[in-house]
């Protein structure tokens, strides 16, 4: 089964379902963050046309114009940017949504925050998403990385939705997220994705699929990397 890790260059999800033996690839705009021949550095809107992909699960598409907590940005924007230039990277970021929830591919899977209605009436075919997990419900120890408070939002087509498989109860959860103090690399922080949930996707997501997916003739092989395209900064 091959299976796509769109806007990851952590490699955690990419990782999960390689463990249990998928052709799993990541990719993303910036390098891995850990040397891998599994990772493309482009545009998924390039890499989608790559192969045929059984799965695609996008895990950051950029949100900052997206998500409720950016909606502030539309009327009264940060220093140094314009209303239009909100405006246009909230068209540019709603275009990508579109593109990756719209990909022909047979199940799709995408992460965001909860999403404002200017974001919403952009998107191609918006449906609201099919459930929201937190990375506590899929963790075991509570001074553990997953034991964290992160609302996930997750848009599903033809995919089941995730089951807890965690035993802690969410009362010692951590909200570090939320407080990662300013910097360049707080979006990085705020981004993270973790290994519970991940691991959850590769064993509920990809057992599902290959019950469903015939077998395909053989592996991915990346030749050459594809041209490389800008997003805007987060």
């Amino acid at each position: 089964m091959k299976v796509l890790i769109g806007c990851e260059h952590s490699g955690i999800v990419r990782n999960a379902f390689l463990e249990r033996g998928f052709d799993a690839w990541s990719c993303d705009v910036l390098p891995s963050d850990q040397p891998s021949n599994r990772h493309i550095q482009d545009d998924i809107r390039n890499v989608l046309k790559l192969d045929n992909w059984d799965l695609l699960a996008v895990m950051h598409p950029p949100c900052t114009r997206l998500c409720n907590s950016g909606v502030r940005w539309l009327t009264a924007p940060p220093p140094g940017k314009t209303l239009d230039q909100m405006w246009n990277e909230l068209d540019e970021g709603a275009a990508l949504f579109s593109e990756v929830l719209n990909a022909d591919i047979p199940h799709i899977a995408v992460e965001n925050p909860v999403m404002h209605k200017y974001a919403k009436q952009r998107i191609e075919n918006y449906f609201e998403f099919s459930q929201s997990v937190q990375p506590w419900q899929f963790g075991t120890d509570t001074d553990g990385t997953d034991n964290v408070k992160k609302r996930t939002c997750l848009w599903l087509r033809n995919l089941p939705k995730l089951k807890a498989t965690g035993t802690l109860d969410g009362s010692t959860a951590r909200d570090e997220c939320h407080k990662a103090a300013p910097g360049k690399d707080r979006w990085k922080l705020r981004s993270r994705f973790y290994e519970g949930i991940a691991a959850a996707m590769a064993e509920q997501w990809g057992d599902y699929v290959s019950s469903v997916v015939t077998p395909a003739a053989a592996p991915l092989t990346i030749t050459e990397t594809p041209k490389q395209f800008s997003l805007f900064a987060a």
